[in-house]
């Protein structure tokens, strides 16, 4: 196969560009260093998720007037604690880690969802103003019990 000396031209070209661009993305990635972007980021030993605070008493506390910090831990099929309670109007801050492997935090009928990595300490927040029973499911496959996973949240 003949090629013109043009044709030979912008194949250079366009190889030279397409390995400068990989070794620049490559660079940077490396360079910067991978981890989840997060103002909040900080990690715990998953082996050790039971005997590391807060995890080690996972539940609801009141911490303020209708605003409650929930503490949860994710494992193979299911969250601790079994369920939450709290009245109408009220603000909850989650703290949740896994201590195994990758699953999936939703609350049907709102617009959290969340990855719960093992190790990793999520945050997030939501005001439930309805009163009802709000399911919480995992929506990463974490294994063949991974449909039984789930807890619920009581808004009286």
């Amino acid at each position: 196969m003949h090629l013109h000396r043009l044709e030979k031209t912008w194949l250079g070209i366009g190889i030279t560009m397409l390995a400068l661009f990989l070794a620049i993305l490559g660079t940077m990635a490396f360079s910067m260093g991978m981890a989840p972007p997060s103002e909040h980021h900080h990690t715990v030993d998953p082996r050790k998720v039971a005997e590391t605070a807060p995890f080690d008493r996972p539940g609801i506390t009141q911490v303020g007037d209708k605003h409650y910090e929930a503490v949860m831990v994710a494992y193979a099929f299911g969250y601790e604690p079994e369920k939450l309670e709290v009245p109408a109007g009220s603000k909850i801050d989650f703290t949740m880690t896994s201590s195994d492997v990758v699953h999936g935090f939703e609350i049907v009928g709102t617009n959290i969802n969340l990855m719960v990595l093992p190790g990793e300490v999520s945050h997030i927040s939501h005001t439930f103003d309805q009163p009802g029973e709000y399911l919480i499911l995992c929506n990463e496959y974490c294994g063949t019990g991974h449909e039984y996973m789930k807890t619920t949240i009581v808004v009286k």
